[in-house]
């Protein structure tokens, strides 16, 4: 059974070569956007205090009124500083809870915490309560995901881990701090989804005629989806203020924010990820067509590109609905239990906003398929069998 698996992990490993032409850039926009500061480093309400894990050691809940299911009042816990200049000190710290379940959080003798301490040069003046430690077990997942991803998919684990951190830095670095500044987010979310399209493609297949269809393909559907959401908006009459916390954003003293240009940034990048896979799924197919058959007409080839996306777009378009339904199932939930009709549901603004959201995505997935298979088509057909 050893020898088995040793041998599946070297088919594995030695069915993909990893190209450093590809991972050097990569590596090194990783590096550079780690390194750019986001401009917002010093704009924290904890300004003038040390964010440190604690060890919760005793706990006081006799401030604390119940009423039904809703608890407020202040919770008063004992502490052991396990960070920071002090390190060690054992000290009350509050914890206020405000009737909320969805903000408040209850501590409990021996809980890991993330505790504020204030001080005034060398002595603490108070100390607050954020939230659960969780650092550590999200590290290990993060470890456990990369080890798994890495052993099964062996060199494009490493090539797919390399996109997931530069994906995260580019919305964390880039596109958050240029939206939060006033930037135009529908050209910011163009860009950066553009510049994930053309990284990630170009892990998958190098720089090669396979990747610049790959990245029409998904570049099509992602402008149709722009397009879709900008026109629709209006159509619908929404307004970005439907976003969780967007209100909190304006009332933070970002009341110059266009959240309507936010949202609708957020129908295509949202969708961005489905159109990549779709577009590199239908360019592989292709790809295989040309190598078996390499007199294949245009005509044929294109067909052959759209057949290859009817079966995959079923999924994709379910895929969407899955996720942004899965972010409103309370409120469906209690659109049910209140026997609310369903005229209503559909002219809710937020619920509108999610069927926009759904709709858009999906119909502008579809139309990846066509427009992948045409560029593949156009493009693929003029090259020689073995540059595929």
């Amino acid at each position: 059974m050893l020898k088995k698996f040793i041998v599946l992990f070297r088919r594995i490993w030695g069915s993909q070569a990893v190209s450093y032409r590809t991972l050097i850039p990569g590596v090194i926009l990783m590096l550079i956007l780690f390194l750019v500061p986001t401009g917002f480093e010093d704009a924290v309400i904890y300004q003038g205090a040390d964010k440190v894990k604690a060890i919760v050691t005793e706990v006081d809940d006799s401030a604390i009124r119940s009423v039904g299911l809703i608890r407020s009042g202040e919770q008063i816990c004992t502490v052991k500083i396990e960070g920071g200049r002090f390190k060690g000190q054992i000290v009350k710290a509050t914890n206020l809870l405000y009737g909320s379940l969805s903000q408040d959080k209850e501590f409990s003798v021996g809980d890991e915490v993330l505790v504020a301490v204030s001080y005034d040069d060398a002595k603490i003046t108070s100390v607050t309560m954020i939230d659960h430690f969780r650092i550590g077990w999200e590290l290990l997942l993060v470890i456990i995901f990369t080890s798994f991803l890495i052993v099964f998919a062996g060199p494009g684990g490493i090539r797919a881990m390399l996109s997931f951190v530069i994906t995260v830095l580019c919305i964390w670095k880039v596109m958050i701090p240029f939206c939060l500044n006033g930037g135009n987010a529908i050209v910011c979310g163009l860009f950066i989804i553009t510049l994930l399209t053309v990284i990630i493609i170009l892990f998958v297949y190098g720089f090669n005629i396979c990747s610049v269809v790959a990245i029409s393909g998904s570049m099509l559907g992602v402008i149709t989806a722009c397009v879709l959401g900008v026109i629709f908006t209006y159509a619908l009459k929404l307004h970005g203020a439907i976003m969780t916390d967007s209100e909190s954003l304006l009332y933070s003293g970002y009341e110059h924010l266009n959240l309507t240009q936010i949202f609708m940034a957020s129908i295509f990048v949202g969708a961005s990820g489905a159109m990549m896979d779709l577009s590199v799924d239908i360019t592989s197919g292709m790809c295989e067509v040309i190598r078996k058959k390499p007199n294949i007409g245009k005509l044929e080839l294109i067909g052959s590109g759209i057949r290859i996306g009817q079966a995959a777009m079923g999924t994709m378009t379910t895929t969407l609905l899955l996720a942004y339904t899965g972010s409103c199932i309370t409120q469906l939930m209690v659109f049910m239990a209140q026997g609310t009709p369903i005229i209503n549901i559909l002219n809710y603004k937020y619920i509108a906003g999610e069927i926009l959201q759904t709709l858009a995505g999906s119909f502008a997935l579809v139309t990846v398929a066509p427009f992948t298979a045409i560029v593949g088509g156009l493009v693929l057909s003029k090259i020689p069998k073995n540059q595929n």
